[in-house]
């Protein structure tokens, strides 16, 4: 099955189950869950609720969410390009104003962007994991435990 159907497909299949666990959060971590899924009660969009469990998922898991995705909204060229080259491995998301879909999605590997135009955010965490897996790259500390479901790269060997 390719990657991002299958890595789609387990995301929806697991959806219900990681909301339920999300509402049952407590505490400031529960409060960030909920401003989070609050965009997903706001708008139907699939693809927008993909989003959020993705970025939910890493605050239930005690981790950043900008760590894995950054979006810049109408940043300064510098700034952005600065920020990227900073970047081991990361999602960005261009916007315009923060209501708006992004107009770019792509993944940076060591500072570089090496994948853009991406449909949205739940493809770009699909082909990151794709990348790090083929590329044999260790997963960024920042993001262990976001991670960890997936084949460390001592178990790829």
């Amino acid at each position: 099955m390719p990657l991002q159907s299958k890595f789609l497909s387990q995301l929806d299949a697991h959806s219900e189950r990681l909301i339920s666990l999300f509402k049952k959060r407590g505490g400031q971590i529960g409060k960030r869950l909920a401003s989070i899924m609050a965009a997903m009660a706001e708008d139907d969009d699939v693809d927008l609720g993909r989003e959020c469990i993705i970025k939910a998922l890493c605050v239930y898991l005690n981790e950043d969410p900008e760590n894995l995705v950054r979006e810049y909204v109408a940043a300064d060229e510098a700034l952005i390009q600065g920020s990227i080259e900073e970047t081991t491995v990361g999602i960005y998301a261009f916007k315009q104003r923060e209501a708006d879909i992004p107009d770019n999605i792509g993944i940076v590997l060591e500072g570089q962007v090496v994948l853009q135009e991406l449909d949205n955010v739940a493809l770009a965490a699909a082909m990151l994991f794709g990348l790090m897996f083929a590329l044999n790259l260790d997963y960024p500390p920042e993001l262990r435990l976001y991670v960890t479901p997936l084949p460390n790269r001592h178990e790829r060997d």
